[in-house]
């Protein structure tokens, strides 16, 4: 596996629109597993595929106490912009940025 560079803000392409992920093959699995071991090597909860500068709608996670339950979301869609209770306090926890 191979750790990955993090693009950081404001680099400009983070603002590239993702598309959408076409097959799940080798490559993507490839790509997935160097995403995750980037992600724990930061010490991150989650790593979008664009902040790698991989342009697809492709998001690896991590938020279990024991940092052993990694999720992959491909093609992830937001179906709601109300955000729960739950998370707004969650959210509400995270650093701002200086």
């Amino acid at each position: 596996m191979t750790r990955l560079t993090i693009l950081e803000y404001p680099y400009p392409r983070l603002r590239t629109k993702a598309v959408p992920v076409a097959a799940v093959d080798a490559p993507l699995r490839e790509l997935i597993d160097d995403m995750l071991e980037t992600m724990y090597a930061a010490n991150g909860i989650g790593l979008a595929a664009t902040q790698v500068d991989f342009h697809r709608r492709l998001l690896v996670a991590d938020v279990s106490e024991g940092r052993n339950q990694p999720r992959v979301f491909i093609n992830p869609e937001i179906l709601s912009k109300d955000v729960p209770k739950e998370l707004d306090e969650l959210l509400a926890l995270i650093p701002k940025a200086k």
